[in-house]
């Protein structure tokens, strides 16, 4: 059976990457690998052994274009309000907090926010499925 280890994205700016993702969700570098061309940054907490991987590409200096294949990060908390307020006090930028429904029962209470380098991250409410 797979197990879900990390996930990578690339970023233009460690030192911004690493304190956004510091601030908004309490990952700190677990480990750092700098090669010739590209330097390697696995991020994690003690929520889950799952790692985000930052890949910094040297020389690279205009944003990634993202396209339309990327869709999310999610990540779930147990106060999704609570967060929501956290992160307008920090400056990140949240967008609105929703209430996804279906058939009138309430799927998912969430907001997205969007990385340094334009990622988008749901951030929801641990309930039903998403524990």
């Amino acid at each position: 059976m797979a197990k879900a280890i990390h996930s990578m994205i690339r970023v233009l700016d460690e030192k911004r990457s690493v304190d956004f993702y510091r601030r908004a969700f309490g990952l700190t570098v677990a480990e750092r690998l700098d090669f010739e061309s590209f330097t390697l940054v696995y991020l994690s907490n003690d929520e889950a052994a799952f790692e985000l991987e930052l890949t910094i590409n040297k020389g690279q200096t205009e944003p990634y274009v993202l396209g339309n294949g990327y869709g999310h990060l999610a990540v779930c908390v147990p106060d999704v309000a609570a967060e929501h307020t956290r992160f307008e006090v920090e400056g990140l930028k949240p967008r609105k907090l929703v209430d996804f429904k279906h058939e009138g029962a309430t799927l998912a209470h969430f907001f997205f926010v969007q990385d340094p380098d334009g990622y988008e991250i749901e951030v929801m409410q641990r309930a039903g499925r998403y524990r």
